[in-house]
This record gives structure tokens, sequence and C-alpha cells, in this order.
């Protein structure tokens, strides 16, 4: 038998917010009063579709809000980032450190009807660790699946991993027999996701089944009336219809005509019309995902003549200077009309370790940057191209174009380059082409300062800072954010996670810009809570009357 995990680390990772007992009271309160299910059709449109139907193939909120319909994982978050059990009613460490135990929920069925048990957990973690997929990492620290019986596993680790029960919030579980008869064992490349049985069709546990799916324009599921859920949380929805509506204003005008019943990515600029229609109902909160500008510190080398090149932004006053000429609280009001927190830290307020007491950035002031540059030895002010993402984050251009307005009075040039999200994130993974500074945006999956520190700010290597296009590197600080990993001992972990928070602060290897918040609009009779994730859980929908 597991005992109940004996980290005090685990009720911090696992409660996941302040506010989580407020929203579990609220959501229990709208199951009991649901009553009797009646059938209603959902239509429910976004901007993008996912790519394919294999859940194991990206880690990305547009993929995952989808397949979240139809699958499950075995631990999930409630919408302010609680974890909570879905496919795994408990879970704990053992006796070993190094042994996880998780015991099953029983009496579950695929959508085909073959059983949930064991062997479905060990298939989909092994199909899920191999390189081809899109969710290897959450998985690294794996080292071996086994079956206590049929409704009991354990996963080794090949270290401490108090982590893990994060990580298994997006390991969306798969049927052995229905994967494997479909030649389906291993996650297709790309390439080859047109000629993949996950390609267009899925078997999951989930409160909706597939019925139909033409990629890039409609998915139509079914609610599945055996799912586990029904007895205490009976599903609403009787079909759901997930519709791709690229163009803004066409997926706005879909929902103020009736044709859409739910939109959930939101034009900012729409906002203030269809929050003054009384027939739709708008739901904002903020997004555990904070906004922010990287600036490449590293010194090049000589130029053509062996005259050593100068980097300006390998001046601290240089980046403060750049931090104070940005006004946060302009682009939070002009650019994104309301809709983010501006923040001094890259840590958004939703995970693990954040560091409250560093959330403050300096006033805008002109003069006061105009200074620092004089004195760091640029008074005649340079030239910095900024990577943007002309999509993947909220008005993304505007807001580039707006710190390029900002800075011109500093004496910054800033020329803004913008790429396709893809190309974008390929560019700063790349280790050929760094720019001289980029905007990004950092989702924190699992709700803990280790994955963002060692992310952003380790040296790059195979195993971390796959997102550290700074060129900054630091032995010592590689030594502290490594020391995390499989470290157990809370008060030790929140002291050494507290001291890598100032010492990067001080740094101001990046300029924090904002928090990003979530808006979803939807007709007034249906009732969408935001999700912290931007992954909405459409099994939560409640209609605020009963269709006659």
């Amino acid at each position: 038998m597991p005992r109940k995990t004996r980290l005090p680390l685990a009720g911090v990772l696992l409660a996941g917010g302040f506010l989580a007992g407020g929203f579990l009271i609220g959501v229990l309160a709208l199951c009991s009063s649901s009553g009797h299910v009646e059938a209603r059709t959902v239509t429910w449109a976004r901007s993008a579709d996912a790519p394919t139907l294999d859940p194991h193939a990206f880690d990305t909120s547009t993929s995952l809000s989808l397949l979240k319909q139809i699958y499950e994982p075995l631990v999930q978050r409630d919408a302010v980032g609680k974890t909570v059990p879905a496919l795994a009613e408990s879970w704990g460490l053992t006796a070993d450190p190094l042994v996880w135990e998780l015991r099953l929920r029983r009496g579950v069925t695929f959508h085909d009807g073959t059983p949930f048990t064991a062997d479905d957990v060990i298939f989909t973690i092994d199909r899920a660790r191999q390189p081809g997929s899109g969710i290897s990492q959450l998985l690294a620290g794996v080292d071996r699946v086994a079956a206590v019986d049929s409704h009991v596993v354990r996963i080794s680790t090949r270290g401490p991993t108090p982590l893990l029960p994060a990580s298994l919030t997006h390991v969306l579980i798969m049927s052995k027999a229905w994967t494997e008869k479909g030649g389906a064992g291993k996650v297709a490349a790309p390439s080859e996701f047109g000629l993949a049985q996950t390609f267009g069709q899925a078997n999951g546990t989930g409160p909706f089944r597939l019925v139909s799916r033409t990629p890039g324009d409609l998915t139509v599921m079914r609610r599945n009336d055996a799912h586990w859920g029904n007895a205490t949380t009976p599903v609403e929805i009787s079909e759901l219809v997930y519709r791709v509506l690229p163009n803004d204003t066409e997926r706005v005008e879909a929902l103020v005509s009736g044709e859409v019943d739910f939109v959930q990515d939101v034009p900012v600029n729409e906002l203030p019309r269809l929050q003054a229609n009384k027939a739709l109902a708008v739901h904002t909160g903020p997004e555990n995902r904070s906004i922010f500008i990287g600036l490449n510190v590293a010194q090049p080398g000589p130029n053509d003549s062996g005259v050593p090149v100068k980097n300006p932004l390998a001046d601290r006053r240089v980046r403060e200077a750049i931090s104070t000429g940005i006004n946060r609280q302009a682009i939070q009001r002009g650019v994104l009309l309301g809709q983010a927190i501006p923040t001094g830290t890259v840590a958004p307020p939703s995970i693990n370790g954040y560091p409250r007491q560093l959330d403050r950035f300096p006033p805008h002031d002109v003069n006061r940057a105009k200074a620092l540059l004089a004195e760091a030895g640029f008074g005649n002010g340079f030239r910095l191209e900024l990577a943007c993402p002309a999509e993947g984050y909220t008005r993304s251009e505007a807001v580039c174009r707006t710190i390029a307005a900002q800075l011109a009075p500093v004496g910054i040039v800033i020329v803004p380059v913008m790429r396709s999200f893809a190309d974008h994130i390929a560019q700063l993974r790349s280790e050929k082409t760094r720019p001289d500074s980029f905007l990004l945006g950092a989702r924190v999956s699992s709700f803990d300062s280790e994955q963002l520190l060692s992310g952003l700010f380790h040296t790059r290597t195979e195993e971390a800072g796959q997102l550290n296009s700074t060129g900054f590197s630091s032995p010592e600080l590689d030594r502290l954010i490594g020391s995390l990993a499989g470290q157990v001992e809370f008060a030790w972990r929140t002291q050494t996670i507290a001291q890598i928070w100032q010492i990067v602060q001080e740094e101001l290897i990046y300029i924090p810009l904002h928090v990003q918040t979530v808006a979803y609009a939807m007709k007034a009779d249906i009732n969408i809570a935001v999700d912290i994730e931007n992954q909405p859980e459409l099994r939560h929908a409640r209609f605020k009357t009963q269709p006659k």
C-alpha cells in the first residue's frame, strides 16, 4: 500500500492556487443544481485547429483544449490550476522515494467499450516517452512503469521526481488494444500525420466521443453517456461542434449572429462590443503565461578587422534603460484594452515559488532611461532587431510595434521582425540564429518555478535552457537550478527557488511586460469558466436555464 505523499511540497504543487477551494464549492453547487440533462448542441469556435488527434504529438494549448474533451489524463487540473483526480483516483510515493503508486479508477471504459486497465497506462506512458513524442520531456525522469494489479500501477523514476503528478496532467491515456490494432504504437512524424490512424480518429475515455472530423474545419463530438463522471457531474452538452474560424471578424460575427455558441479566442478590440451585448456573456481571467522581452547579452567576437565588437545589451544599465523606457500600463490600456496584468517578473502568479516581493517594475521615465544609456557609454543610442511572432500571443505584433515607438525617444531604434509563431520558436531554439531581442510568452505546464528557471536561465544544453536564446550563462546559477531537480525537502527547495529568483531579477536578462489574460465569449445562457491553462473542459459547461 502506498503511503500518502509525505512531501510538504505536494501540498503546494498539487493545491495549485489559493482560489481552489472556492472554485470547487462553486462547481459542486452547479452540479448539484443541474437536475435533468436535456439535449443541446454547442458550437465552439476557435482560431486554429489541432494538427492531429494524436494526444502525444504536441504539448500545446490549442491541441490539448480539443483533445481533453475526448481523452483524459490520470491527473488533471481544474479551472484554477489545482490538481484533482481523473483516471487515477489517488497517487502517492511508496516507501521507496523513487517509486510512485497510482490507484486507477474502476468501471471506466473507452469509447469503443474496451475496459480501462493498468495495461493502457503502461502502454500510454511508454508511447509518450518515445523520441518522436511531443510530450516526452514531461516524462524524462521516468525509468519504467509496472502493474501491481489491473488497477494499480507503479512508476519508477531515475531520481526523486516531486513534479511527476504535475507532469501527468498533459499525458492523455490511450487504449492499448485500439492503438496497436491501428498500427499507431508510435507517434507519427508531422509529414506522416495524414496517414496515421490517430490523425482523424480517436478513442478515449472522456466526456465526449468523436463523431466526425474535417481537419481545419469541423470536429463533431457527442456526449459520452457512459462517462464515469456522469453520476456526480452530468454533462449538459449533448453534442459539441468544434469549428475553426481563423478570421477574427468572422469568428466574432458568428457569435453575434447566433451561428456559434462559444468563442474561445476573443480579439481584445472586440471585447467592449461583446460586453455591451445583453445576449452574450464575457468571462475573463488570468492565464498561466507571462509575456516578456529576451535580450541577447552575449559579447560577440571581433569584427572582420579584428576589432572587438561591443554589445550594448551586455551592460546591465542598458537593460535597465530598456525596462525604464517601456510604459507597461500604456500597453495594457492602449494595446491590450485592459486584458493584461503589468508585471515585473517573468513568473506568472499561478506558479509555485512565484516571487511576489520581486514583482515590481520601474516607472516609465524617458529621461532616466536616457541617463542610463549615457552612463553606459551609449548616449547616442543604437539599433536593435526585435524578433516577434505574428500570432500566438494577444496582439503580439501591436505589442512589438508599441515597444518600438516607446523606446524611440530614449534613443534606441527597435526594428520589429515579424515571423509566424512556428518560425519564431524555431529561431529561438536554434543555436545558429540568436536574435538581438525577442518577444516570448512562457506557459508553465508544471505550475512550478523549476520549469521556468531551467528553460530560460540555465545554460543551453540538451537537458536544459531550451528557450535561453539570450547567451546568458552562469555556472553557479546552473548549479543552483540543477539542485532543484529531485529535491524533496520543501523548506530547502523553497529557499533555493527564492535565492535563484533574486539572482535572475538582478541580472535583468529578460524585460517582463505582463501576465496575459484570457477572455471567453458565449451566449448569455451558457456558463463556461475561464481556464487558467486556456484549455476549458466543456463537460463542466452549465446552462443557466434548461431548454424545454
